[in-house]
């Protein structure tokens, strides 16, 4: 009969199993992978034609508000409420006096949207503001 000692039983693993770690690693990277796009993508929207060229304007002076034929605000790609996209858009005025806000706004819009957003524009003394087109071909 084959004796064991003691010992055998008293060494500990030096070693950790990776693999498990791996697979949630991979698990985690491909729900990343696939939850960005839709976090990063804005309103749909089809804009009116129309409309002219744009001159040279600073990046950092826009902000763009899109407003969906539903109701649905987004102001930077970031959908929020429009209460808390007034807030933003005047806070981001006091910062900066050059603040130009453009709206976007669907076609099939009805008009009290875009003139929420002009009014809470205007409330906030932001008086640069320009609706967006889509440019005629």
């Amino acid at each position: 009969m084959r004796r064991f000692s003691q010992r055998s039983y008293l060494v500990t693993l030096s070693e950790i199993n990776i693999t498990p770690l791996l697979d949630l690693a991979f698990v985690l990277l491909i729900i990343f992978v696939i939850t960005t796009p839709l976090l990063e993508q804005s309103i749909n929207l089809k804009l009116p034609r129309g409309g002219q060229p744009d001159k040279f304007v600073n990046k950092r002076d826009i902000r763009t508000v899109e407003v969906s034929a539903t109701g649905v605000y987004a102001l930077d790609r970031r959908r929020m409420r429009f209460d808390q996209m007034i807030a933003q858009l005047a806070a981001d005025f006091r910062v900066n006096p050059n603040l130009i806000v453009y709206i976007r706004a669907d076609q099939d819009d009805p008009y009290k949207y875009v003139a929420a957003v002009i009014d809470g524009c205007q409330h906030n003394g932001i008086t640069r503001y320009s609706l967006r087109t889509e440019p005629t071909k």
